[in-house]
């Protein structure tokens, strides 16, 4: 059985092992595992990267919604000070429009007392004519036009005067 085994074989074989597993540390397993650990830090980098990326982005985030929070409270106000726009100027040609009313109506009176005025004018020229009449009639005797009137004008007064 002593043949079977050739101490010489596994001894090169073994010296072999060693030098092929030394020649790959040295030469191959170096560069590999050196390219490994540069791999692994490359893919540490990104991940750091993208983590501060990502707080980046939650920052600007949380400052674009305060910024609309702002827009919308701007928004809010604007369309609040739009309102108390609107109402001052609604209040304001109510005011123009009660004023003008006012104008119109006190116009109205005016025009009112003068129609008034020339209605009485008009009534003591009728007066005076139908007393001109009467009191010829009743003297049977003509005065003049203008002594008449006069004579006329007197008695309505003193009736004016009356009430």
């Amino acid at each position: 059985m002593e043949n079977l085994i050739d101490i010489k074989l596994v001894l090169t074989q073994i010296l072999g092992f060693i030098l092929l597993v030394w020649i790959l540390g040295r030469f191959a397993w170096g560069p590999i595992v050196s390219g490994l650990e540069l791999r692994r830090q490359k893919i540490a980098d990104e991940f750091a990267e993208a983590e501060r990326r990502q707080k980046a982005a939650d920052a600007e985030k949380a400052k674009f919604e305060a910024e609309m929070r702002g827009i919308d409270s701007l928004k809010r106000a604007s369309i609040q000070e739009g309102i108390a726009e609107g109402q001052r100027v609604a209040a304001e040609i109510k005011e123009h429009a009660n004023e003008q009313a006012q104008a119109r109506l006190h116009r109205a009176e005016d025009e009112v007392e003068r129609e008034r005025e020339k209605a009485k004018e008009l009534l003591k020229e009728q007066i005076v004519s139908l007393s001109i009449r009467t009191a010829e009639k009743i003297l049977q005797s003509k005065l003049d036009d203008p002594a008449q009137r006069r004579l006329a004008a007197a008695f309505i007064d003193e009736v004016g005067g009356l009430r």
